[in-house]
C-alpha cells in the first residue's frame, strides 16, 4: 500500500468515528429508545433506526461523492470501512452493557435500548449482527452515491417524500379520518404509522413524477416570441395558487394545526423585523423580546375589559401598538448609535432584561399586573363576528405576515434598504460615500421594533391574557436562530426557518423535551453544510462562496 492510500484512509476512520460517536450518544441520552416508539412504515422502520443509521449513512454518501470520480472501487471500499467503524462504539456498548450494570452510570442505556441495537439478538451475535448492519448501510449509500443523478435524484424524491410522510402520519391520519371516515384512514395507516403498501405507493409515485418531470424539462422548448408572455403567465399562476393555498390551509388543517401555524405565523413576523436589524443592517440584537413585549403590553392595556385596561377595541388598539413599540425602537438606538459588535449585543441583552424586570417590578404593578399579568384581553371582532376559534384569528395573523413581508421586500429594493447593506459592510466606508449612519440605523431598530411589535399585539388577542414570564430571553435567540438557519437577509429564509424551529416541534409534541438539542444540532450541521442557510439571499451566497469562485476563475485563467 502507497504512502497515498494511507493517508486516504484516514479519511473513512475520521467519518467512521463521527459517526459512531454520534449514533452511541443518540443512544446514551435516550433519544433512541424515545424516538424507537413512533413507527414510520408499521413493522419496517422506526425513527430510532433512522437516528442510528443516519449519520453512517450521510458520511458514507460523502465518501462516495469525494471518490467517485474514477475511484468506484475505492468509494465502495471506503463505505464499508466507515459502517465497520461507526458500528463499533455501539457494539461494545451492547457487550458492556450485557457484562456490567452500565445504569448506574448511564440511566438511558436500558433494557429496551440494547433490544433495540442487538436486534433481539443475543449480546455477541448482536453486536456482529450490528456492525453487519451499519457495513451494509455504508455500503448501501455509498452505492447510491455512485449513481447517476437521474437515477439518484427520483430515488432520494421518493425517500424523502415517504419519510416526510411517515413522519408527520399522526397529524395527516387525523385529517384523513375527518375527511374521509375512519376505514378509509385504516387503509392508509397501521396505527400511527403508514401501512409498507402505501409507503411503496408513496416512494414510487414521488420517484416516477421527479423522472417525468426530469424528461418534460429535457423535451419541453417555448417558441421565440412566447417564452416571456409564457413565464409571466406561470408566474401570475403560482402567485394565484399560493393565494388559493393560504386562504383554504384552515379548512383542510383543523384546529390544532392552525394554532400551530398561528405560532409560526408570529415567529415569522418577528423574524421579519430581527432581518432587518440583522440581516439588511448588521446590527445584532440580543434583546429583540422586548419589543414583543412591549406590543403586547400596550394591546393589554388599551384593550381589557379588566381593571387595568381603557377597553379599547383590537383594530383601534393595534395601530398605536404598532408606534409604541417602533418608537421603543427609536429609544433604544439613540444610547447605541456607536456600538458594533459584541458590545452592541450585550446593550440590547441588558435592554430586554429591564423591559422584562420592570414588567415584573412592584413599581409598575397598578398599571401592568406585576407577575399576575393581564387578564380579559378581547378577541378581535370583524362585522360583529369574534375571530375565537384558531381557524379564524389566523387569517389575521396571515394579514400581518403579508403586509410585514410586503414592507420588507420594498424596503430590501429602496433607497434605504440598499444603505442599510452598505452599512453592514462597512460602516466607515459607507459614512464616507454620504450615508448618515445615525438615521440609518434609528430607521433599522424602527422598522424592526414595529414589526415585534405587531406580533406581541396578536400574541395578546390570541391569548386573552399575558404575563411576564412569556417574553424570555430565549425568544430573542429562537428568533436569531431561525433567520440564521433559514439565510440572513433572505425573506423567504425568515419563512423557512420558522417552519423548522417552530412549527416542527410543534407537530413532534412527544420530542419537545429535546427541542433546544434539536436547534444545536441543527446551528452545526448548517454552520458546516450549508453556512449561508437553507434559502440564503444572493448577497449572502456569493459573499460565502466568494473563495470557491476566485479559484474557479484562477483555474480557468490557468487553461
Amino acid at each position: 500500500m502507497t504512502t497515498t492510500q494511507s493517508i486516504q484512509l484516514r479519511t473513512p476512520l475520521r467519518f467512521g468515528i463521527i459517526a459512531g460517536v454520534v449514533s452511541v450518544c443518540a443512544s446514551a441520552i435516550g433519544l433512541v429508545v424515545l424516538f424507537g416508539e413512533r413507527e414510520l412504515i408499521a413493522g419496517v422502520i422506526t425513527m430510532g433506526q433512522v437516528l442510528i443509521f443516519a449519520p453512517t449513512a450521510a458520511l458514507a454518501y460523502i465518501v462516495a461523492r469525494d471518490h467517485a470520480e474514477g475511484q468506484r472501487g475505492i468509494a465502495l471500499l471506503y463505505g464499508s470501512l466507515t459502517g465497520v467503524i461507526s458500528g463499533i462504539p455501539s457494539a461494545l456498548l451492547i457487550l458492556l452493557a450485557s457484562a456490567v450494570n452500565l445504569r448506574q452510570f448511564m440511566p438511558n442505556v436500558s433494557p429496551a435500548l440494547i433490544e433495540i441495537l442487538s436486534f433481539g439478538l443475543p449480546p455477541v451475535a448482536g453486536s456482529l449482527a450490528f456492525l453487519a448492519a451499519m457495513t451494509a448501510v455504508g455500503l448501501i449509500a455509498t452505492s447510491f452515491g455512485l449513481l447517476p443523478s437521474n437515477i439518484k435524484r427520483p430515488i432520494f424524491n421518493g425517500l424523502l417524500w415517504t419519510f416526510t410522510i411517515g413522519l408527520f402520519s399522526e397529524n395527516i391520519s387525523s385529517r384523513v379520518r375527518f375527511f374521509f371516515g375512519a376505514e378509509f384512514n385504516k387503509l392508509i395507516f397501521t396505527g400511527k404509522a403508514l401501512s409498507p403498501f402505501v409507503a411503496a405507493l408513496i416512494f414510487f409515485l414521488a420517484a416516477g413524477l421527479t423522472v417525468w418531470q426530469g424528461r418534460r424539462q429535457t423535451t419541453h422548448t417555448e417558441p421565440e416570441g412566447v417564452s416571456t408572455s409564457s413565464k409571466s403567465r406561470l408566474r401570475w399562476m403560482t402567485y394565484a395558487g399560493v393565494v388559493v393555498t393560504l386562504l383554504i390551509l384552515p379548512l383542510l388543517l383543523g384546529s390544532y394545526l392552525s394554532e400551530v401555524l398561528n405560532n409560526v405565523g408570529l415567529f415569522i413576523l418577528m423574524g421579519l423585523g430581527l432581518n432587518i436589524v440583522v440581516g439588511f443592517a448588521g446590527l445584532l440584537d440580543l434583546g429583540y423580546v422586548a419589543f414583543y413585549a412591549i406590543g403586547a403590553y400596550s394591546m393589554a392595556v388599551m384593550t381589557s375589559q379588566g381593571p387595568l385596561g381603557f377597553g379599547l377595541s383590537f383594530w383601534a388598539a393595534l395601530p398605536f401598538c404598532v408606534l409604541i413599540a417602533a418608537f421603543a425602537g427609536l429609544m433604544l438606538g439613540i444610547p447605541v448609535l456607536r456600538m458594533r459588535g459584541d458590545y452592541l449585543a450585550i446593550v440590547t441583552l441588558a435592554f430586554g432584561e429591564i423591559i422584562r424586570i420592570l414588567v415584573l417590578s412592584d413599581l409598575l404593578k397598578p398599571v401592568l399586573g406585576g407577575a399576575q399579568g393581564i387578564l380579559k384581553i378581547p378577541k378581535p371582532e370583524f362585522f360583529g363576528l369574534v375571530l375565537k376559534r384558531p381557524e379564524q384569528f389566523y387569517f389575521v395573523i396571515l394579514a400581518g405576515v403579508l403586509i410585514a413581508w410586503f414592507v420588507s421586500w420594498r424596503l430590501s429594493k429602496a433607497r434605504l434598504g440598499r444603505q442599510w447593506l452598505a452599512m453592514q459592510e462597512d460602516e466607515d466606508v459607507a459614512e464616507a460615500m454620504g450615508i448618515r449612519l445615525v438615521v440609518t440605523k434609528l430607521m433599522a431598530f424602527s422598522f424592526g421594533a414595529a414589526f415585534s411589535g405587531l406580533a406581541g399585539a396578536l400574541l395578546a388577542s390570541k391569548l386573552t391574557s399575558i404575563f411576564p414570564h412569556s417574553f424570555k430571553l430565549e425568544i430573542s435567540i429562537n428568533v436569531l436562530v431561525l433567520i440564521i438557519i433559514g439565510g440572513l437577509g433572505s425573506l423567504p429564509g425568515v419563512v423557512i426557518g420558522a417552519l423548522i424551529l417552530v412549527g416542527l416541534p410543534e407537530l413532534l409534541r412527544e420530542f419537545a423535551e429535546y427541542r433546544l438539542l434539536m436547534y444545536g444540532l441543527l446551528m452545526i450541521v448548517m454552520m458546516l453544510a450549508k453556512p449561508e442557510g437553507f434559502w440564503p439571499s444572493q448577497i449572502m451566497k456569493r459573499e460565502l462562496h466568494i473563495d470557491e469562485e476566485s479559484e474557479m476563475l484562477s483555474a480557468e485563467a490557468g487553461d
